[in-house]
């Protein structure tokens, strides 16, 4: 689910989105409706019915009716793309971060700014976490969502395997997980000590931000050629050099960890999440720890939900009042219980009942300094994947390290967030 959730809208179905809300734009002159109008929400997923119980006290409160539709992670594309087409929108909709950037640039999502949050104090970007607040999730300086729930990337580890194989401590540095890993992974046949997806493209952009480095020059240009991604590149082939990680890309990440295969892995709370409802014999068989740091920090990625209103909704108020209602803490943090996703408001995040599971502290802390990937327009679709096979073919099929790299700077040097 996670590897469909993180693609981006293929580039003919943005193409078709810009015309369609062209379209839709040019025609949205109808002055706004009563706030006490219903409203339509589109969530991802299957949380729907959750979430309709979630807005009743918003609709005891306000008398604005809301209708949830639960939209399939397979179907989002196809559905906002007719809705587009259309002119048949939802009146707000959860949008993942990986596709923001995608419906901003086709004006599917009405400007945020603070004429427009003015008289809704929930929505400041002070009161949400800073990885995703605000300009850190502007599109060419517009802000056009709103944070609401929260994801990032942890080390989990096997505490029972470390411990009988001599570790003590989960790494704490890139350079201690390598040394690990070759250490658990010579466990015998089919033994590993950690687990790259070959599928996703994050982890050595994570390794580049932990060695101080950026994959954006301060102009706004994808820049990769830098000697923090170098290094980044040592610690990823080097994982493969050593045979601490598996070769087979069908290799199951929840699967190997739950085997111990893999005793160490680089993945979001929804592991944690599966390991404790199909494991729970390993209950106290492993943990969650900060990311390894770099040469300059642990830096993790920044992912999760936002919520945007659609761009010719005939409901502005009611949106942002159902927006505000859901950036109230006690909402965010009720949100949490239904559903197991994080907040995104601070005063949520650093709640102690949430923190008194020692995993969720990890995640929250590590939200301290994660970052979200560039909006580069179809970052997934091309950067990421002239990432995976740039790197991808060095350590599988044993392309010429130098020349790889080089052809993966010229495809990507040319891109920008503007």
């Amino acid at each position: 689910m996670k590897k469909i959730v993180s693609r981006v809208l293929a580039p003919v179905v943005v193409a078709g989105l810009a015309l369609g809300l062209g379209a839709c734009a040019a025609s949205s002159s109808s002055p706004t409706a009563a706030a006490s109008g219903p409203l339509t929400v589109w969530v991802m997923g299957d949380s729907g019915e959750k979430f309709q119980t979630l807005v009743k006290p918003f609709t005891a409160e306000t008398g604005v009716e809301v209708k949830v539709v639960a939209i399939p992670w397979d179907s989002i594309d196809e559905k906002l793309t007719t809705a587009v087409a259309s002119g048949k929108g939802p009146d707000v909709l959860q949008i993942g971060l990986s596709k923001l950037r995608a419906f901003a640039d086709a004006g599917a999502l009405l400007p945020l700014d603070e004429s427009s949050l003015a008289g809704y104090p929930a929505l400041a970007a002070s009161n949400f976490a800073d990885g995703v607040a605000g300009d850190a999730t502007a599109v060419n300086g517009n802000i056009v969502s709103i944070p609401w729930v929260s994801d990032t990337r942890v080390l989990f580890y096997r505490s029972d395997i470390l411990t009988a194989s001599g570790i003590t401590t989960p790494p704490a540095t890139w350079d201690e997980l390598r040394a690990d890993a070759k250490i658990l992974a010579g466990r015998g046949e089919g033994q590993y000590g950690f687990y790259v997806p070959q599928w996703a493209a994050p982890l050595p952009v994570v390794m580049t931000w932990s060695n101080g480095g950026e994959v954006i020059t301060p102009d706004g240009n994808v820049d990769f050629n830098t000697p923090e991604f170098a290094a980044a590149v040592d610690t990823y082939t080097g994982l493969y050099a050593d045979k601490s990680v598996p070769t087979n890309s069908d290799f199951d990440e929840i699967q190997g960890f739950i085997t111990g295969a893999a005793p160490m892995v680089f993945s979001g709370p929804y592991l944690g999440k599966a390991v404790a409802d199909t494991a729970p014999e390993l209950d106290g068989k492993w943990a969650a720890a900060p990311l390894p740091a770099g040469s300059a920090s642990s830096t993790s990625l920044f992912a999760g939900s936002n919520l945007g209103v659609w761009a010719n909704t005939s409901n502005k108020d009611g949106s942002l009042k159902l927006l505000n209602f859901l950036a109230q803490p006690e909402t965010q943090l009720a949100w949490y219980a239904a559903s197991g996703e994080l907040p995104s408001v601070k005063a949520a995040l650093t709640d102690p009942t949430l923190n008194e599971d020692p995993n969720v502290k990890v995640y929250t802390k590590q939200l301290d300094t994660a970052k979200v990937l560039p909006l580069v327009s179809n970052w997934d679709g091309l950067v990421g994947t002239e990432l995976l096979t740039a790197l991808n073919g060095i350590v599988l099929q044993g392309a010429d390290r130098d020349s790889s790299l080089k052809t993966f700077f010229e495809k990507t040097g040319s891109l920008s967030i503007h």
